[in-house]
């Protein structure tokens, strides 16, 4: 089911966990084999990890995957590029990316160009029920992820690079305590969703205080433009 090819690096990080994995592909396919429908497809699971390892220099991380049909893609927060209307906690990302750093609005949800630079876009939970937002917490994917961080940090500290991790979110919070004490920074805000976007996302400037943070110790900033 978890078929798709990872990127260099990431295997081994993913080792300690290999047991939790395997268990959540049981999991899916009882849940296929029942009739109920997942997000994302069985081989997009693991998308976010196809950046290697070594490339990533900037960590977003969300909480669950979109529950519609065909919206959630692997990648936190962004859908195919024929998507339409878009999510509307996607449209609210780009309403603040333009207001602060001023790139054009692209009419699509497509954030492949981000992880291109090094960025990486990651749920706290990969999977979730079709329609059913939240229903896969507690499944065993947070173990996933810690170690996703781990890895992470481990790689950071081993070659002495920077690493901005964007929390949006009760959800991805929780792994605030674990990147500080691995010397990442974190910039924490509320959740994009239409419901709590208006309570600390906008405004929050993370896309150029991101970049500050870059420069300050020596690394490229990222273009956050997207075509179209």
């Amino acid at each position: 089911m978890f078929d798709r090819p990872l990127g260099d690096g990431w295997a081994e990080v993913l080792t300690p966990v290999r047991g939790r994995i395997a268990e959540l592909e049981a999991f899916l396919t009882s849940e296929q084999v029942s009739g109920h429908g997942f997000a994302p497809a069985g081989e997009s699971v693991f998308a976010a990890l196809t950046v290697p390892l070594a490339d990533v220099r900037v960590l977003i991380v969300g909480q669950d995957p979109y529950p519609t049909p065909g919206h959630a893609i692997g990648l936190a927060f962004a859908v195919d590029r024929a998507v339409r209307p878009l999510p509307r906690s996607l449209a609210n990302i780009l309403t603040e990316l333009e207001a602060d750093v001023g790139v054009a609005r692209p009419t699509h949800g497509d954030l492949s160009a981000w992880t291109e630079q090094g960025v990486l876009l990651l749920n706290r939970v990969l999977t979730v029920a079709h329609g059913v937002p939240g229903s896969h917490r507690g499944r065993g994917w947070e173990h996933v992820t810690d170690a996703v961080v781990d890895g992470l940090l481990a790689d950071r500290a081993r070659r002495a690079q920077p690493l901005v991790a964007l929390l949006w979110g009760r959800d991805a919070q929780t792994l605030a305590p674990r990147l500080t004490a691995g010397g990442a920074h974190v910039l924490a805000a509320a959740h994009p969703s239409p419901l709590s976007a208006h309570r600390g996302f906008f405004g929050s400037r993370p896309f150029s205080r991101t970049n500050t943070l870059l420069e300050a110790q020596g690394a490229a900033p990222v273009d956050w433009r997207l075509s179209g």
